[in-house]
């Protein structure tokens, strides 16, 4: 039983209803009559749910409402009423089935049971063959039907209709009417009515309202009965998958728009992804170059080591303001940040990278830092040699790698320490140094006019003559022929011209001259008592016995005592390598190699710890950082058209908001929580982010086709675009993200909406 006790609404200072007492029968059909402003559709969405009295208690089955909360009014809704409006009120992108569904699935019911209560109510309606039609294509009084089905399915104890023939025809008429008389046998019907010949005709009870007040009641119920409550509720709750239904099937009923909005919002993530392609691309051909090239890039350990990682550090040093207006003059360290780290390499520790695994290196070279003299003969005239400068350089002692990886062009492989080779790279081409110091003319020549040229290694005592001032300068020019001529001057003969293999992945060699470690250690140990060496040792630090000049403060990067020892090693005075390089087989076995020597360090003094050097990984962290930094910029410019196409898919949520407004009313009037109608903006914001997101991927995979067809053509860089699986991922959930956050304000709006105001919208 339903029970009005005193009811009274306010609108600011309008009384619509004033202190109204009506108690209604399980069974009936009630029609309420009265003028426009009556306060009979006020009384109707009382009865309803759909709005509030300001005073009184509306009493549902002996329970007061005084107390309802929210979801309790919402749940009344769902399961005990249903409303059946002038206007249909029918959701126009669902199907005829999908609209009468629509209550069912806000109260849990499966989609099974759903599906089969829908049928069978509109089978009592007449419209099972109408039922995958959209409301667009009926007519009124077929729509008018749908809603009655729509408010029999959950099978509510009370119908209420407002005007439900306002807008039929009267022979459309009197088949909704014959409906909810036939209803009213089980139910309780309460119409509201202007027409009070169909009100009389078919109704079992009249009230009449004026001004808010009842002021007749044909059959009135006896307010001595007193009923138990016993009125439970069952609470709705929009399942997720119904929310994305409804937000998809309305996206795809404006799919013109939806198309053009998913285009905006994946500008950004399309820009971003690019980035990502070509950051990861440069990363992956990066770490492509280490593996397969600078992999085999020597290790080296030298008595001075030059950290130049702590040089690429931005905070080392801040300049402060640029172009300031004060005359102030400040000093700064150009050398600030290269950190020179002087290595004492002793005959134990040379002895420990003996004893490195073979299994982990193609060689490990040991040099004293000797610098040989050779002179070559060039026409008439004669040039000097040395081994230290660019295009001369020492073979690797490990024959078996030498073999495998470069072909003899010309010539043959060294056999003894007397012979020496030319390296040309892959296009059989020399520097125009090496040209230099092979004595030869022209823009090509044939390897085999190389083959057999002769230069002549002249010994310490010969080349460097002392002074009556204790000085031992090199040789001069006019002194070339002689020594060249000289018995004591060693022949050396080109044996070969080499080119690295096509199939090798590893260039060792850049192209120029190369001599055996065996004929540098023999004229080392030669070296070592030569005079010059000898009156060198004597001296020590005072100055450089070659060039008379003091050796303090000689180089700006190393104390004296470093400077001694290279001047002393470059004479061959240094009795222990000076210099170790260790050639690594692979990417995997240079870490282990810097995981051996890292373990000589460990539990040693600062002071007594050897540093080494790897160019290849500092030209990858320089060029990773790079990449990084330009990555960083350009994502930085793509998320600004990010945030704005998160903007501008807020406003069309919020323009979405104001044409779902009767939507809203609908959902709201078939028991929707605020927090469903959220939920609903929700997941259609969340559906165009991820087709926009989607979109966006499958854009980017698709240019990544021509960008990298362009760039290998112009470099020969294979895949220089190349998404990751998981950044498109990333990106995905990120415009998911930024579009739920830009639709998070309208669909808030959209639930505090007026179900009442909502339902009048048009």
């Amino acid at each position: 039983m339903l029970k009005l006790k005193n009811i009274t609404k306010n609108y600011g200072q309008v009384q619509a209803l004033k202190d109204v007492s009506l108690t209604f029968r399980d069974t009936e059909f009630v029609s309420i009559l009265g003028q426009s402003g009556s306060g009979k559709t006020t009384l109707l969405n009382i009865v309803g749910g759909l709005d509030r009295y300001t005073y009184g208690d509306l009493i549902i089955d002996g329970q007061s409402t005084e107390t309802y909360t929210d979801k309790q009014w919402d749940a009344y809704r769902n399961s005990s009423v249903g409303f059946v409006f002038q206007s249909y009120n029918l959701i126009p992108h669902l199907t005829v089935l999908q609209n009468v569904e629509l209550s069912m699935k806000l109260s849990g019911i499966g989609k099974q049971e759903a599906h089969k209560r829908a049928e069978e109510a509109l089978i009592k309606v007449g419209l099972h063959d109408q039922i995958n039609k959209k409301p667009n294509q009926m007519s009124g009084g077929q729509m008018q039907r749908v809603a009655i089905a729509r408010a029999l399915v959950n099978d509510p104890d009370i119908i209420l209709a407002d005007e439900p023939t306002g807008a039929l025809d009267s022979k459309t008429s009197v088949v909704v009417m014959d409906l909810l008389k036939e209803i009213s046998k089980e139910k309780l019907v309460i119409m509201v009515t202007h027409n009070a010949e169909l009100a009389h005709t078919y109704s079992s009870r009249i009230v009449e309202f004026l001004d808010g007040e009842m002021v007749s009641d044909s059959n009135p119920v006896s307010n001595d009965i007193e009923e138990e409550s016993n009125h439970k509720q069952v609470m709705t709750a929009m399942p997720y998958r119904t929310a994305l239904t409804l937000s998809g099937r309305n996206l795809w009923a404006k799919k013109g728009r939806t198309i053009l909005t998913s285009i905006a919002g994946s500008i950004g993530i399309i820009g971003i992804a690019l980035v990502l392609a070509l950051s990861t691309g440069l990363s992956n051909t990066i770490k492509t170059m280490q593996e397969e090239t600078l992999a085999s890039s020597p290790i080296t350990i030298e008595q001075t080591a030059m950290d130049y990682g702590m040089a690429m550090n931005p905070n080392i040093s801040n300049p402060g303001e640029s172009y300031p207006d004060s005359t102030s003059i400040n000093v700064y360290d150009p050398m600030e940040g290269y950190e020179a780290k002087k290595n004492v390499i002793t005959a134990d520790y040379i002895e420990y990278v003996r004893k490195l695994d073979p299994n982990l290196y193609i060689s490990i070279q040991e040099s004293t830092g000797v610098s040989m003299n050779w002179i070559t003969q060039k026409g008439s005239n004669y040039e000097l040699v040395q081994t230290g400068q660019d295009g001369v350089g020492e073979l690797l002692n490990n024959d078996d790698f030498n073999n495998r990886q470069y072909d003899v062009i010309a010539g043959k492989m060294p056999t003894n320490q007397n012979e020496i080779v030319v390296v040309v790279d892959e296009y059989n081409r020399i520097p125009k140094q090496s040209q230099r110091i092979l004595g030869l003319e022209g823009e090509s020549f044939d390897a085999t006019s190389i083959v057999g040229k002769e230069y002549k290694l002249i010994e310490h005592n010969d080349f460097y003559q002392e002074t009556a001032m204790g000085i031992f300068p090199p040789a001069n020019t006019s002194q070339y022929e002689t020594l060249f001529n000289s018995d004591t001057a060693t022949t050396l003969t080109v044996s070969g011209v080499l080119r690295k293999s096509e199939a090798s992945s590893v260039s060792m060699y850049n192209p120029g001259l190369y001599y055996t470690e065996a004929l540098s250690k023999d004229f080392a140990t030669r070296a070592r008592q030569s005079n010059v060496v000898a009156k060198q040792l004597e001296v020590k630090d005072l100055y450089s016995v070659v060039s008379g000049q003091p050796i303090a403060n000689a180089n700006p990067f190393m104390d004296s005592e470093q400077v001694y020892n290279e001047v002393l090693a470059s004479l061959g005075g240094s009795d222990v390598a000076t210099k170790l390089a260790i050639i690594p087989k692979d990417f995997e076995t240079k870490s282990q190699i810097r995981d051996y020597l890292d373990a000589y360090n460990q539990g040693r003094e600062k002071p007594d710890q050897i540093t080494y050097t790897d160019m290849s990984e500092i030209m990858t962290n320089i060029m990773d950082t790079m990449v990084n930094t330009i990555s960083y910029v350009l994502i930085g410019f793509s998320s600004i058209s990010l945030v704005v196409s998160s903007f501008m898919i807020g406003i069309i949520t919020y323009v979405s908001v104001i044409e779902r407004t009767k939507e809203i009313g609908v959902l709201r009037s078939l028991g929707a929580r605020k927090k469903d109608i959220s939920r609903v903006f929700n997941a259609e914001t969340f559906l165009i982010g991820l087709v926009s997101g989607t979109f966006g991927i499958v854009v980017t995979y698709l240019l990544q086709f021509p960008i990298n067809a362009v760039v290998y053509d112009l470099t020969g860089a294979q895949n220089i675009a190349n998404l990751s699986i998981n950044h498109a991922l990333i990106l995905i959930a990120i415009s998911i993200t930024l579009t739920f956050i830009a639709g998070f304000i309208p669909s808030k709006m959209a639930a505090k909406k007026d179900p009442v105001v909502a339902l009048r919208s048009e």
